[in-house]
């Protein structure tokens, strides 16, 4: 592979996560006006308020407007754009490249936070995966009692319906029975229409 095309690692070792925790991560981001919340498997883990299985790093999302908010409130770390196998450091009040929605924070070698750009704005959240697919924000998220900003389990569910890893088949296990029956009807109309002949789609008419 010629220097062109290698792709560059500006950062710690991929397996160097020593990832924050949701509440840690709420204290870093107190006081700042953007509408984050965790995502992936912390955010179902959140919501049930108890982690139900470890978890190998921690993300976030943001719609990508407020991008620059969260840079400025985590100032002092170092911070990399990461995409197509690239980690790429990401100067003060830089933006990542048009075509990235990944950031990774690191401090004192160690990866600590994921923040994920999305579409959508301050009341309307969007899939990320298909922008077809809209809600309110309100209605897909929650805030814990320790005051960790949540995407509720039908989004978080959405997202892990796409790769059906071994994580994602055991978190539907665990989480859709506990679905209201809003969220679960939700849930099973959006990936009938996005993901025609699901093997969870049966479950959720159950």
């Amino acid at each position: 592979m010629s220097d062109e095309t290698r792709s560059r690692w500006d950062g710690p070792p991929l397996d160097a996560w020593a990832a924050w925790t949701p509440e840690q991560v709420a204290a870093r981001l107190a006081g700042v006006a953007a509408p984050w919340c965790v995502v992936g498997g912390w955010a179902l883990d959140v919501w049930l308020g108890r982690e139900s299985r470890m978890h190998e790093d921690l993300e976030i999302a943001v719609p990508k407007p407020f991008l620059p908010q969260m840079q400025a409130q985590l100032a002092g770390l170092d911070l990399y754009s990461v995409g197509d196998g690239e980690v790429l450091t990401l100067g003060p009040g830089a933006e990542p490249p048009e075509d990235k929605y990944q950031i990774w924070v690191a401090e004192s070698g160690a990866w600590r936070l994921d923040v994920m750009a999305e579409p959508g704005d301050a009341t309307t959240w969007v899939f990320r995966r298909d922008e077809s697919v809209t809600a309110p924000r309100a209605q897909m998220t929650g805030l814990s009692p320790t005051g960790v900003p949540y995407l509720k389990p039908q989004g978080a569910l959405l997202y892990k319906a796409a790769k059906l890893r071994p994580k994602d088949e055991a978190d539907f296990a665990l989480f859709a029975p506990l679905l209201e029956a809003g969220a679960r009807a939700w849930l099973r109309e959006v990936i009938a229409r996005l993901y025609p002949g699901h093997a969870w789609l049966p479950r959720l008419a159950a």
